[in-house]
């Protein structure tokens, strides 16, 4: 089980049974910035008011320095190893199948989880626009939100990711070209939000600035949670074998989008904190409330106005509370369009993982069969879909993107441990894009993902172990036996190949 995958074997194998190479740098770097600009600001802005207040600011900051050193190491391996499979590929080639296995494990959880999550921000958004227009189109109570806040199960969250899966089965190109068109959309919104906002912001809605301090329900317990606003810029290096000069592109797009989305990020927080406020909800004891709960959600309905940390769909309350009430429903608008672009992406990223898991023999080969049309991984997609779909049907946004969260830091850590032990073992390897400072960088990415995921809420803390023990059983189960490594099969032939 510790046995490895060299990085020869993993790149005859994906020459031999390939996807076709379509995207150039700008289309990756969209893909990139569709990924990562989406619930993260649209919906989780509130979750980190409630928990950070004007602070949240440093939040975004903490999140965004840890996902930067995280980029750069993930930048260099996908310049050396171009081919699918993101953290998963680089850990079978250099810790070995177990360690491998893991990251592939906990990847679930950060693209499907968060897909999920995504899928109910957008739900949030399209029920708000739904409900303003001009004929109101209402969508009954018990269908809107899942079981958490009294709904029997969320469907407008169900359609959007099953209508996405859709279009991910048609093909790669048609979806980066949707995706394309989409993020102009988001960007020309968000910059819309800003220039409303930062012209009117006061100063004294800064202050207190840090209201409930660094702790877990303070500025670092932010910044673990809205460090899924950040996660997405890796699903780039997923499509690395659609990507056409993989080298050169791939370092790009990873770290012009991460750059071009922390920009953003920081200037739409300070609008919505100077133009309207971003302070906490409290108990009646003058307790801190956890985003998410009942007690959060009775206290707001107590309150006459309603704070950042109580909107659904914080961005166009904002607008609307300082009177552009149509830009207020033009943004929830874009949101149920754009949103679906984040969707996309880690569907997108999810069944990549899973098709070069099966392509290693480490799950069954029937999820690694391309479509005979539309050149696309479809078996893999569907189900993916379904379980996203589930997920999103009966779970609250912020739960769900606490526990993406803990898969994520745990696949970016090992990434960066990764980059640290090929440094050393394979020092003359060729290195299209090299990590500058990477004894400083890449610790630094390790130690940030360890202190992130412990001050994530308990309950994610707690799940991700009990993952991790049911990849255990499957891997053990089914992986350990039909690896193609363990079989002596590193390639894979060529009549599998698809045309």
């Amino acid at each position: 089980m510790w046995r490895v995958k060299s990085l020869d074997a993993i790149l005859a194998t994906a020459q031999k049974k390939s996807l076709h190479r379509s995207l150039g740098p700008i289309q990756l770097t969209l893909l990139g910035i569709g990924g990562v600009i989406g619930t993260g600001i649209f919906v989780l802005t509130a979750e980190a008011a409630q928990k950070a207040g004007p602070g949240m600011m440093l939040s975004f900051i903490i999140a965004g320095a840890v996902s930067a050193v995280a980029a750069l190491c993930y930048a260099e391996l996908a310049s050396m190893v171009p081919v699918s499979g993101s953290a998963y590929t680089y850990s079978y080639a250099v810790l070995g199948e177990l360690v491998a296995w893991l990251v592939g494990w906990a990847l679930i959880l950060e693209y499907a989880v968060a897909a999920s999550a995504v899928s109910v921000g957008w739900s949030g958004y399209a029920v708000g626009a739904l409900a303003n227009l001009p004929h109101p189109i209402i969508i009954p109570p018990e269908l809107a939100v899942g079981p958490y806040a009294g709904g029997l199960f969320n469907l407008p969250a169900v359609l959007v990711a099953l209508a996405v899966t859709g279009l991910l089965v048609i093909g790669t190109r048609e979806s980066a070209t949707a995706n394309a068109v989409l993020v102009a959309i988001k960007l020309a919104a968000l910059a819309a939000f800003m220039w409303l906002t930062l012209p009117v912001l006061r100063m004294e809605n800064f202050h207190p600035f840090l209201p409930n301090g660094w702790g877990t329900m303070g500025v670092i317990g932010a910044a673990s949670s809205i460090f899924f606003a950040y996660v997405g810029f890796d699903a780039v290096s997923t499509a690395a074998e659609e990507t056409k000069k993989p080298q050169r592109n791939l370092p790009i797009a990873l770290i012009a989008s991460l750059a071009i989305c922390t920009i953003i990020y920081l200037l739409v927080a300070a609008g919505a904190i100077g133009a309207y406020g971003a302070q906490p909800v409290y108990g009646p004891q003058g307790q801190v409330l956890s985003p998410g709960s009942r007690e959060l959600a009775d206290a707001c309905t107590a309150l006459a106005g309603q704070a950042l940390a109580c909107s659904r769909e914080g961005l166009a309350h904002v607008l609307q509370s300082i009177n552009h009430p149509l830009v207020g429903n033009v943004l929830r608008w874009v949101a149920g369009i754009a949103l679906p672009t984040v969707i996309l992406m880690m569907i997108f990223g999810q069944t990549r993982i899973f098709f070069v898991m099966s392509r290693d023999g480490l799950l069954p080969e029937a999820l690694s069969r391309v479509h005979p049309r539309f050149r696309t991984p479809h078996v893999v997609t569907w189900i993916t879909g379904v379980a996203v779909a589930i997920a999103a049907a009966f779970l609250p946004v912020g739960q769900l993107a606490d526990i993406s969260n803990s898969g994520t830091l745990f696949a970016f850590a090992v990434v960066s441990l990764a980059v640290l032990v090929l440094r050393r073992t394979q020092p003359d390897r060729a290195r299209p894009f090299r990590t500058p400072l990477i004894w400083l960088f890449a610790p630094l990415s390790v130690m940030g993902c360890v202190i992130l995921f412990f001050f994530l809420p308990w309950q994610a803390k707690l799940l991700f172990p009990i993952w991790t023990a049911i990849g255990l059983v499957f891997y053990f189960s089914y992986g350990y036996r039909h690896s193609h490594v363990g079989r002596g099969k590193t390639e894979v032939p060529e009549l599998d190949a698809p045309s």
